[in-house]
């Protein structure tokens, strides 16, 4: 990820709103990050795992050890592979 001052990013506004299509920016305040500019559509996809992370959290434990204990069909078992 590119870091670069809140200074140099209102200097080059432009520039830092074109490469962060292609990867996050750090802006920085002090020294410190401060806040990340990316595209919008990767923040909604953010937000949505960030949801789901949520909902499953609150999941009843009967449903998450459901999960827990459900198994993949064999027929699929060559995913396990591609994984590796």
């Amino acid at each position: 990820m590119i870091q670069v001052s809140a200074l140099e990013f209102q200097r080059n506004f432009g520039k830092y709103q074109d490469l962060a299509q292609r990867e996050p920016i750090a802006i920085t305040s002090h020294g410190r990050p401060a806040f990340v500019l990316m595209p919008a559509e990767e923040y909604a996809a953010l937000m949505t795992v960030k949801k789901r992370a949520f909902m499953t959290a609150e999941a009843e434990a009967e449903i998450i050890e459901s999960v827990r204990r459900a198994e993949m069909d064999q027929r699929h078992e060559y995913l396990n592979e591609l994984m590796k």
